[in-house]
């Protein structure tokens, strides 16, 4: 066996160059070395306690460096355990296993290795805060105590301590670590007590061995920092004790506790319910420990995609680590794992169908659009709470039971736009229901199926203007001519006039336009702000589109102008005389109505409105058709 204690020998790697891509491409920054060696502390108790049953239940003792000042001498910082140990054979190996490489998908294999492979690569991350490190181990297996000292440069001494000394050393591993003196670290803040002290409790609270950080204003009383993970023994801890939590996790009481059980990996926890919606389009990231230790606060993968109203805290131990131990592996256990918490959430919310009804209406009444997105695709959830739901009507909000209630029939638009259009103008008897929203239509559409003897039928823009009275006979004269006369004014627009009869009387106009017309004025719109060639693309697009005739992709129909003969305004236009007084009066109706529909302005539109207004407010003044014109 070779004799390493005589003179410093090279690390089998480019040290700088592991160094570099540890810090810049495996770990997130500087701060994760005391989670790697809380990690290596664990290993090595959980190895100790696998060969021998008798051994102590596990100790980490965290001593934080501390500066020198004035006259008294600064200490290092120190990091021991009472597990396994090291021989000197695995202390030469040590960092001679990461060496064979420097790729991180070799590094990512030695992570998911051996025990060696994995505390070598932990010790290295301790570069990134120290110049020096120094490993004294006694090993459990018998032999004489070790000391390893790898430094900064790329090189490392051992050498095997007297009798005595390992007589006088308790088995286990202590790192000491001497900050580094150059780089923005330089002060060692990163190994000092304020910040030691925020790290273990961050990543170490939850492990199932005490770990305890030495205060240097009582150096001989060490703080324990670990507390009970109530997330985990959910069924042993009281609710309150659980929401408590909840409220310490979220900064806000939850609305409820979802338990978390998936033996099949080894995971437990619990999934808390926002008491308000998240932001639009969030997805909540998850805390998930393995084996106690943190892996990460932002994991994204672990809740499916339609559980955006919970944050889940898991402990697992059979979910695979990526290298940098901050993510999970995509494997087929966190597939598994997804569903599971899937089907716990499920189990939930049909519990509260069948024993808490109202708690479930507070629920959907706060995240109706996560209980949509289950509905639309699961029967099961669907039939329970789809009665609860609520739907945007003609009439106004109410439940989809609500609704049935006052018709047995379900009437809806497929868009918001159509539903914008319409909804003045329908039969108070009849509502429509906007079906334009996210998982709306699909839902509906599926009501047939969920609840016995109900009928859906899909209303469009076309359908309710033809269902609209027509004037009496006696007046067809003078509604067609107002037809002809107010559609030649609106030319410009390519927008047609209709004469009706509908409630309320006070609507005058009314902007209909069909999905296929409002993709046509879509492309007119971007066409016109669209620069250089890319007009001219879109225009050649919505050319092409408007001569594709009946057996193309769209037709060329014209947005309508309907004009309301119960109104004595559109009555009075009827039998005017003055040609520009009528003129700037229908363009005022239909700019009118185009608001009201939530219908953008095309500068065309607004040439309109200001040419309209101006002649009106002259006319209101005095002056003549000819001065204005």
């Amino acid at each position: 066996m070779p004799d390493h204690s005589r003179a410093p020998l090279p690390f089998q790697v480019d040290l700088r160059g592991v160094v570099d891509l540890l810090s810049r491409h495996i770990y997130s920054g500087p701060r994760v070395y005391l989670r790697e060696l809380l990690q290596n502390g664990r290993d090595a108790v959980a190895a100790r306690r696998a060969e021998d049953a008798t051994a102590p239940p596990g100790r980490l003792l965290i001593t934080p460096h501390v500066p020198p000042s004035g006259s008294e001498a600064g200490s290092p910082f120190r990091f021991r355990d009472d597990g396994v140990g090291l021989t000197r054979d695995e202390a030469a190996e040590l960092l001679a296993t990461v060496g064979r490489s420097s790729k991180r998908g070799d590094l990512d294999e030695l992570q998911r290795g051996d025990y060696l492979g994995r505390f070598g690569i932990g010790l290295l991350s301790c570069f990134m805060v120290a110049d020096t490190i120094t490993v004294r181990s006694r090993s459990a297996r018998g032999g004489p105590a070790i000391e390893w000292i790898g430094d900064a440069d790329g090189t490392f001494t051992i050498r095997e301590l007297d009798d005595a000394t390992t007589a006088a050393m308790p088995i286990g591993s202590e790192v000491v670590l001497d900050p580094r003196i150059d780089g923005p670290l330089h002060d060692g803040s990163l190994l000092g007590h304020g910040t030691v002290r925020g790290l273990a409790t961050t990543f170490g609270r939850f492990l199932d061995l005490d770990v305890e950080v030495v205060d240097p204003s009582a150096p001989d009383h060490p703080v324990r920092i670990n507390v009970d993970p109530v997330f985990r023994t959910a069924e042993a801890t009281t609710r309150e004790a659980l929401l408590a939590f909840g409220e310490d996790l979220l900064g806000t009481r939850p609305f409820d506790a979802v338990e978390i059980v998936v033996p099949g990996t080894g995971t437990r926890g619990t999934a808390f319910v926002l008491p308000s919606p998240p932001p639009p389009g969030a997805r909540q990231a998850s805390r998930v420990y393995l084996g106690g230790m943190l892996l990460s606060e932002q994991i994204d993968d672990l809740l499916p995609e339609w559980a955006f109203f919970v944050r889940c805290i898991v402990d697992t131990t059979g979910l695979r680590p990526t290298a940098s131990r901050e993510q999970l592996v995509q494997d087929d256990a966190l597939e598994f794992t997804r569903e599971a918490i899937g089907s716990a959430l499920r189990r939930w919310i049909l519990d509260l169908a069948r024993q808490r009804p109202h708690r479930l209406q507070e629920f959907i009444g706060v995240h109706q659009l996560g209980i949509k997105a289950i509905a639309a695709h699961d029967d099961d959830l669907a039939s329970a709470v789809v009665r609860w739901l609520p739907i945007e009507t003609s009439a106004g909000t109410m439940t989809i039971d609500e609704h049935l209630s006052q018709t047995g029939v379900i009437r809806y638009t497929a868009s918001r736009d159509e539903f914008r259009q319409i909804a003045a103008v329908v039969d108070p008897a009849s509502p429509i229901v906007n079906g334009g929203y996210v998982y709306d239509q699909e839902i509906l559409e599926r009501l047939p199926h969920l609840i016995d003897g109900v009928r859906v039928e899909r209303v469009t823009v076309a359908d309710e203007l033809d269902n609209l009275e027509p004037p009496h006979l006696d007046d067809l004269a003078a509604t067609t001519a107002l037809e002809d006369r107010a559609s030649r004014v609106l030319a410009e627009v390519e927008c047609r006039v209709s004469v009706r009869r509908y409630r309320p009387d006070d609507l005058a106009a009314l902007y209909v336009a069909d999905p296929s017309v409002l993709r046509r004025l879509e492309r007119h719109r971007a066409a016109s702000v669209a620069p250089g060639i890319w007009s001219q693309v879109v225009g050649a697009v919505d050319s092409f589109l408007a001569d594709a005739g009946p057996g193309g992709a769209e037709t060329d129909t014209a947005a309508r102008l309907c004009l309301n003969w119960n109104a004595a305004l559109v009555r009075r236009l009827a039998t005017l005389d003055d040609d520009l007084v009528f003129e700037r009066s229908i363009q005022l109706l239909y700019v009118q109505a185009l608001l009201a529909g939530h219908r953008p302005l095309e500068a065309r539109d607004r040439r309109m409105l200001d040419a309209a207004m101006t002649d009106l407010i002259g006319l209101s003044v005095g002056l003549d058709d000819k001065e204005l014109r």
